[in-house]
């Protein structure tokens, strides 16, 4: 079977609500044989994660109430890329986006940004594209220093690298964001890339 058996044509859309994030609608799709079948999405821009890795050779990670976990998650610094216009939806360049985010989250800068990897977190319903960067050669943002948004209450942990990613292991950081990075670091540490 190739892709062309595979694609579904979106035939109709019903908008059942507009978010801040984005929107939830209903896609009517056509299959290559002409039946029909619908698909509930989460239309969202996309977003950044970032691994950052301070001169001790710590991942900055950051504890964060997640109310659809229901429950306080572990994670690397990420954030929603921003729509820029929303009339011709337009959205924000995730390596501009990736530098605010490590800031705000985490109240550190970097010098040294390297793109790993851009994932679909959630494809089967979502349309958020992931974009994950390694940011290293870290300093404190001082003075002019962005803050976390108003509705974000955040705790910064440092853990040493190797001891993030045991963690991944035992379960205690199980967002995916965070594991897909955390992982990404590990192959780069123990090939000699980082």
């Amino acid at each position: 079977m190739d892709d062309e058996d595979l694609r579904e044509t979106v035939v109709a859309t019903e908008i059942l609500h507009h978010g801040r994030l984005g929107d939830l609608r209903i896609d009517t799709v056509r299959f290559r044989d002409g039946r029909e079948s619908t698909r509930e999405i989460l239309s969202h821009p996309g977003a950044v994660a970032i691994v950052a890795l301070d001169p001790e050779d710590r991942v900055l990670l950051v504890r964060q109430w997640r109310t659809a976990a229901a429950q306080v998650l572990l994670e690397i610094p990420a954030g929603t890329l921003d729509l820029i216009d929303p009339v011709t939806r337009i959205i924000e360049d995730p390596a501009l986006a990736a530098p605010r985010e490590l800031e705000e989250e985490t109240g550190y800068r970097a010098n040294r940004w390297r793109k790993l990897a851009a994932f679909w977190t959630v494809p089967g319903f979502a349309s958020e594209l992931m974009h994950l960067y390694l940011a290293t050669d870290l300093s404190p943002a001082h003075g002019d220093r962005l803050g976390p948004d108003e509705d974000e209450r955040l705790e910064l942990v440092r853990l040493p690298w190797a001891e993030a990613v045991a963690a991944v292991e035992r379960g205690e950081i199980c967002d995916a964001k965070s594991m897909v990075g955390l992982y990404w670091l590990a192959r780069l540490k123990l090939s000699g890339q980082a």
